[in-house]
């Protein structure tokens, strides 16, 4: 599954202690010095900003005012001295519960997706998926544009040297099938010249 980040917003003291000890983390850190340059980067590369936590020291409303943005992603540290213990433990429960709430019912196109029991329904039928195949539909359902074999080789597998491009497009075509087969649904996954879609 992917790593939930933490988009530390104008809070540079904060993003310099955690990226000492961030292998110790499961989550991925990302600073941004102004808030505008996080907007710009959601907006820039239509990021959907569902399961994470933006950490910021001080209410900023211009954070709540971009819709690609859930005001409940938001985490207000401004209690200090904040042992780091604290604030970890604070950072985990948040997005323990972001996680959670994500992964409980996930709407792509007419389906509904459940992470958490890897059941893909719609009205009528559900599918039971693999991890792989969860990991592949929410790589492309976070992407609107076309994804190419080596960006899904990177992203969902990791790239390895020895995966071959044969690996990715056996795991998209038997998905593809499946969904088609169980749900009558050739359109699902979109596959066209840059690559695939949802």
């Amino acid at each position: 599954m992917f790593k939930q980040s933490v988009n530390i917003v104008e809070f540079p003291q904060l993003y310099n202690i955690l990226v000492e000890v961030n292998d110790l983390f499961k989550f991925n850190i990302y600073n941004y010095k102004k808030s505008e340059d996080f907007i710009h980067e959601i907006e820039i590369n239509n990021i959907k900003c569902i399961d994470s936590a933006i950490i910021i020291n001080k209410k900023k409303k211009i954070l709540t005012l971009v819709n690609k943005i859930d005001k409940n992603n938001i985490l207000l540290i401004d209690e200090f001295p904040i042992k780091i213990e604290k604030l970890i433990e604070k950072i985990n429960i948040h997005l323990i519960k972001k996680k959670y709430n994500f992964q409980s019912n996930i709407n792509i196109k007419d389906y509904v997706l459940n992470i958490n029991s890897r059941i893909i329904s719609n009205k009528t039928k559900q599918l039971k998926l693999t991890e792989r195949e969860i990991d592949i539909i929410l790589f492309l359902n976070e992407n609107e544009k076309s994804q190419p074999v080596a960006i899904l080789q990177s992203k969902v597998w990791g790239y390895s040297l020895d995966l071959e491009t044969h690996t990715v497009e056996t795991h998209i075509y038997r998905l593809r099938k499946r969904i088609n087969d169980n749900f009558n649904d050739k359109n699902f996954i979109i596959t066209d010249k840059f690559g695939y879609k949802i």
